[in-house]
């Protein structure tokens, strides 16, 4: 298995999707190899923690500068960190430099299948299914026109993305949105498109502590928004809905949790339209603290512009706050008892916001009927469906 995050070097709900499906393949007797993209902190001993007591994962870490999320921009900053005669001048660069690294550790290992996620490991998994005649699964967590909200597509990840499907002896889907989005922008036959849902483990969220009580003594009601501050998470939509519900109701806090590069236009939206106070920039946080405040919040809101799926709602409402959720995403599909807007529609989404904190039965009925909902969403349903779809590629029943 191709990937290029995993927790707890983690920037987004990718590595957090990668651990859990992981994690539940080796709980049903699969063993995984998952090959990361650069050289972090997981050891042998953290894969023993959470996967080796029946040791059926093991990990090769391949020393690389790749950064999950990053922009070729980006990664020329990080590369001139480093010595240049070490790592590609170039992100695509990079990731062919990491293709012919896996190429090498694929005519060592043994296996039956080569699962990929998202593109920077679309060409490491083309060139393990080279050498070793084994079929291809690529798992779509995101497209470019998802990354880029529609704003238009760098041309060289579309071609990878593209190309890399094409020859792909199947594909996951992580929703029925986002398998359209394959099928009308890149052409590909729906048959060859299997749709297997995220899913959420209640497990990883038991004893979340409790933070900004002191807020919440004082009668505050407090919206969160979660994720990454970027063009296709929406965060411009979720400032100027907040603007209107603080015109109604001045006694509601906007917490924003992530970063992004579009972190200080955000800061400067909340400023010109004069709420800045009532908006707190709490920075990237991950396990706890990002609990924490999912558990402290009355409403999560994720107004996401293209969403494939959204792991960040099943996490709020196990951690304890019902949901407003763009209908341009894939959770939606998964989830009923949400209030769905168009992430466009600011008017809507601060009217349903005024609900939710005006409200408690409505408060009430939305999470628990979402909890019990959630129990179903589970990574042990997905890793089923995974090992099916792999029997079915490998009979070349397609």
């Amino acid at each position: 298995m191709f990937g290029w995050e995993f927790p707890p070097h983690n920037s987004g709900g990718l590595g957090t999707a990668c651990f859990g499906l992981t994690r539940a393949l080796a709980g049903r007797n699969i063993e995984v190899i998952f090959v990361l993209p650069k050289k972090v902190g997981v050891s042998s001993s953290y894969a023993k923690m959470v996967f080796a007591d029946e040791r059926r994962v093991t990990f090769h870490e391949v020393a690389s500068s790749l950064k999950p999320y990053v922009t070729s921009e980006g990664y020329i900053r990080e590369r001139d960190a480093f010595l240049r005669d070490i790592y590609g001048n170039t992100l695509l660069q990079e990731v062919r430099r990491y293709a012919l690294r896996a190429r090498e550790i694929a005519k060592k290992e043994h296996f039956d299948v080569i699962h990929a996620h998202d593109w920077l490991s679309f060409l490491a998994g083309l060139e393990a299914k080279r050498v070793s005649g084994k079929p291809l699964i690529l798992h779509m967590h995101a497209t470019e026109f998802d990354r880029t909200g529609g704003q238009g597509v760098n041309q060289e990840v579309y071609d990878i993305e593209r190309s890399a499907m094409e020859q792909a002896d199947g594909i996951i889907a992580v929703s029925n949105f986002t398998k359209q989005k394959i099928v009308e922008h890149y052409g590909i036959p729906a048959h060859k498109i299997e749709v297997i849902h995220n899913g959420i483990d209640e497990c990883d969220y038991a004893d979340i502590p409790e933070r900004l009580m002191e807020i919440k003594r004082s009668g505050q009601k407090i919206v969160l928004f979660a994720g990454r501050i970027t063009i296709q998470k929406g965060p411009e939509y979720f400032i100027r809905a907040a603007q209107r519900v603080l015109e109604h109701n001045p006694n509601v806090l906007f917490l924003v949790a992530g970063s992004g590069d579009m972190e200080r236009q955000i800061m400067l939206e909340a400023a010109h339209l004069g709420i800045s106070d009532r908006v707190i920039f709490v920075g990237f946080l991950r396990g706890n603290d990002l609990n924490a405040v999912y558990k402290a919040a009355d409403l999560f809101v994720m107004p996401s512009v293209s969403e494939p799926f959204g792991i960040t709602p099943l996490e709020s409402i196990i951690a304890g706050a019902p949901v407003l959720i763009s209908k341009q995403s894939g959770v939606s599909e998964v989830l009923t008892h949400a209030l769905k807007t168009d992430f466009w529609d600011t008017e809507d989404m601060a009217n349903k916001i005024l609900g939710v904190v005006s409200h408690r039965s409505l408060w009430q009925t939305l999470w628990g009927n979402s909890r019990e909902e959630v129990k179903k969403v589970t990574w042990d349903t997905a890793s089923k469906k995974c090992i099916d779809y792999y029997a079915r590629v490998l009979c070349g029943g397609m």
